[in-house]
């Protein structure tokens, strides 16, 4: 009597129901009064089989990945809530490694959200024996700050809700944890925001005119700027100067479709 080999996650038991259904299926292909609808049934039967096995070998395996992912450490800051967080790359850093080695893949897509200025970010969570689960999270995209206020365009506002919506995504599958919790969003006890550097109020005001003349004049700007100027802008003020080149990309856009005219 022949062996019958099977993969780890696999029950014998599935395995020889399986076996023993083809079987029957081979006969009955082989049988040319075969009743068409019997086939049928026999076929999804065997489908069912199929599909069960997969969501096992999916759910071991997801199990198996979960046990080797640990706490991963917040690389980046919010400067609107004074809060740390893990990025999307430092939790695709750490995860990604081991999800493939145990068969998954991940893509990610873009869906039809059920609230009004809302963006649906899609994930199709794929394994090698076959099982597929979708996930999705609705982020809002309204451009609208903490305190009600408009602070980004809508294209800044819709990629920032994508961007958020991977990361929570990517945490949820996989239930993981970042170290000293991952508060980004949410207003906790935190350091003030230091003193903005002297003359700082004037920069910005400079930069909101040269803004209006296009990106090659902002950046120029920017680079003539003081250090302690610009540092204070990436850590404290980093919505507002991607508003600044927006507008100047805005202007660019505008140049370039008056030259195609012309």
């Amino acid at each position: 009597m022949s062996a019958i080999i099977t993969k780890p996650e696999q029950p014998l038991a599935q395995v020889t129901q399986q076996s023993a259904l083809l079987a029957i299926i081979a006969r009955a292909a082989a049988d040319p009064e075969v009743n068409i609808d019997k086939m049928e049934r026999l076929l999804v039967m065997q489908q069912g089989i199929v599909d069960r096995e997969a969501k096992v070998a999916f759910n071991a395996a997801l199990n198996r990945a979960q046990a080797e992912m640990t706490t991963i450490a917040n690389d980046a800051s919010n400067p609107q809530t004074r809060s740390r967080y893990a990025s999307y790359a430092q939790l695709d850093r750490a995860v990604r490694p081991i999800y493939t080695r145990h068969g998954f893949a991940l893509s990610f897509n873009e869906g039809t959200a059920d609230k009004p200025d809302h963006v649906r970010v899609v994930c199709k969570m794929s394994h090698r024996d076959g099982h597929t689960e979708p996930y999705h999270a609705d982020m809002p995209c309204d451009g609208v700050g903490m305190k009600g206020n408009a602070n980004m365009t809508k294209t800044h506002a819709t990629g920032a809700a994508k961007a958020y919506g991977k990361r929570y995504i990517l945490k949820d599958i996989f239930n993981l944890a970042t170290a000293e919790g991952d508060t980004d969003g949410n207003a906790p006890k935190a350091e003030e925001e230091e003193k903005p550097p002297a003359d700082y109020d004037r920069w910005q005001a400079d930069v909101r005119a040269i803004a209006d003349e296009g990106t090659a004049r902002l950046q120029d700007l920017w680079k003539r700027s003081p250090n302690d100027i610009r540092m204070f802008t990436v850590k404290y003020r980093v919505t507002w100067w991607d508003e600044m080149k927006a507008v100047a990309a805005k202007v660019d856009q505008k140049a370039a479709k008056a030259g195609e005219v012309a």
